[in-house]
């Protein structure tokens, strides 16, 4: 019972399964991605340093917005489909 299971949608087509599962996959790496900036973060107490993981937390952020907001058109383009 690997297939998840999707009430009230249609299903994906093969392109559109693979374009979800590289934004998954991508959200999945950058929220890793987000997690060690924010340890790095926490451990450093030089001023420059910090300022740079601000930096780097604050493009990690918009790029998992991105996911999110990429995931969700796919979802409405499926449900318009």
């Amino acid at each position: 019972m690997a297939e998840a299971v999707r009430f009230g949608r249609r299903r994906l087509s093969a392109r559109q399964e693979e374009e979800r599962r590289q934004l998954v996959e991508g959200m999945r790496e950058t929220k890793a991605q987000l997690n060690h900036a924010y340890a790095q973060f926490n451990f450093y107490s030089d001023p420059d340093l910090v300022d740079a993981c601000v930096y780097e937390i604050n493009a990690l952020q918009s790029r998992y917005s991105y996911y999110v907001r990429q995931v969700k058109l796919l979802e409405a383009r499926e449900g318009a489909g």
